[in-house]
């Protein structure tokens, strides 16, 4: 349904509806085809006019797509208005409308009115990431930069994980400012992005360096560069962190994932305790694997073949001499079906170990268990990224070991090789990950933002250096 380009009179909008297919949903097309074409603000009013006139109030999810078309216009008075309707009509709004709001008045002059209410929606849900980052922005081109930061905070330690975009604002709005406060905050973005193993994009990059060299009497310089494969930075000679494991550090990991990731938290919940007790005792007689491989995760690698190929190739391909293989397999797999067949199974188990759990199982934990028992030069197969079980780590400091064993240790399928579809990650020598020394920082980058996590790691670096 074409919007109409100007207002219309009653009569003119109910002829509309009665030539419309379905005259009941026509209002709410006609809405959504005008938010569409980004009709003028006063066609829409007039059809709202219209309907309260007819039906004594105009229903929520009309108001809100007038909203919507009021935000995208940056109707201020409009939004305002909306929303003293909304507040009158109805005790409290959902977070579509919420976010509506906040993000329109905080583009305007009016931006502190989306402050009242962000605090408004605090009371009854926990704010979305846009009503925040909304608020966030605002203070940050306002120039109030501790109320940005509180925001910040807050949102943080309500797990609201902010996009690059609202980190970006930071840099880029604190720049020229003398404030040791504010550096300690900023410098705190980027200690965040190395706890999050994340790599800005190339304009996100040159906000860091543009504010670092902003920062009165500061005098520091950024350098784009690419680090030697001894893990020394050519710029300023400095040697980045290694990138492997101490004994002490893989001891402790170890033992944090076994007893607050695998005992800790809901591996039961898809497996029972007498199962897993039985997998230890198995893998303890066992021990030491040099490779652990998901077995039912690595059969779907290729779609179009039969899943005992795909394991049988994966298997073939990593038993190389006295090379010790455990698969993680489940019982299904024993029964003789279009997908597994028994006798390719048995040939499989001359070459690894196999252990088959009940179908509903859930394979990481059996993963990480046997991997990490084996010792640190144990790797890992699978395509999960067991993101889940590094949430789980409480403390940052884990979660960046824990990024960093994955990295050594975790063997990726490469699909476009065939048959032989693995490899084990270039080992680096050093750490891809944000790292500072006081007087220089070290800051890996990509061209275009991932949204996707992905293993590929920069090769291109952001060095800042400090002339004292």
């Amino acid at each position: 349904v074409q919007p109409p380009e100007k207002p219309l009179q009653a009569e003119e909008w109910n002829k509309l509806r009665e030539d419309f297919q379905s005259p009941e949903k026509f209002e709410e097309v006609m809405l959504n085809s005008m938010i569409k074409c980004n009709s003028p603000i006063d066609v829409a009013k007039s059809l709202l006019t219209h309907l309260a006139k007819r039906d004594g109030d105009v229903a929520y999810n009309m108001l809100v797509k007038y909203l919507t078309l009021c935000v995208r216009q940056g109707q201020v008075s409009e939004i305002r208005d909306v929303y003293d309707i909304m507040k009158v009509r109805f005790k409290i709004l959902e977070s579509g409308a919420y976010n509506l709001l906040i993000r329109g008045l905080s583009n305007s002059d009016q931006w502190r009115m989306a402050l009242t209410l962000l605090e408004e929606v605090k009371k009854i849900m926990i704010p979305s990431r846009t009503c925040y980052e909304s608020c966030i922005k605002a203070a940050n081109r306002h120039q109030e930069m501790k109320l940005a930061f509180e925001l910040y905070d807050e949102m943080l330690a309500k797990d609201v994980v902010p996009t690059l975009a609202v980190l970006q604002s930071f840099f880029d709005f604190s720049r020229h400012m003398e404030d040791v406060e504010l550096q300690k905050e900023l410098f705190g973005i980027l200690l965040y992005l190395r706890d999050n193993q994340i790599y800005p994009h190339r304009t996100f990059m040159r906000s860091i360096k543009l504010w670092f060299e902003s920062i009165p009497g500061g005098n520091w310089k950024g350098y784009l560069t690419k680090i030697k494969d001894s893990g020394q930075c050519p710029v300023c000679n400095h040697q980045l962190e290694d990138s492997n494991l101490t004994e002490e550090e893989y001891s402790n990991l170890s033992e944090r994932i076994i007893n607050d990731v695998i005992h800790g938290t809901d591996t039961f919940r898809k497996t029972s305790p007498q199962e897993f007790e039985a997998f230890q005792t198995f893998v303890e007689n066992r021990l030491p694997f040099d490779i652990v491989i998901d077995g039912l995760n690595v059969s779907h690698i290729k779609p179009r073949r039969m899943q005992c190929e795909n394991l049988f190739d994966a298997v073939n391909c990593l038993a190389k001499e006295n090379v010790r293989l455990l698969v993680l397999g489940r019982k299904h797999m024993l029964r003789n079906s279009s997908n597994w067949k028994t006798e390719v199974m048995k040939e499989m188990q001359t070459k690894a170990d196999f252990f088959f759990a009940e179908n509903i199982s859930d394979d990481d934990a059996f993963l990480l268990y046997a991997t990490l028992r084996s010792g640190k030069h144990c790797k890992f197969v699978t395509r999960d990224f067991l993101r889940d079980h590094k949430a789980c780590l409480s403390d940052s400091v884990m979660r960046h070991l824990f990024r960093k064993w994955q990295l050594i240790c975790h063997i990726k399928s490469k699909k476009t090789v065939f048959p032989l579809f693995f490899s084990e990650q270039p080992a680096f020598r050093y750490d891809c990950v944000v790292q500072t020394t006081g007087d220089t920082w070290h800051i890996p980058y990509k061209d275009v933002f991932e949204e996707k996590y992905s293993y590929r790691v920069p090769t291109k670096w952001l060095c800042i250096r400090q002339k004292l």
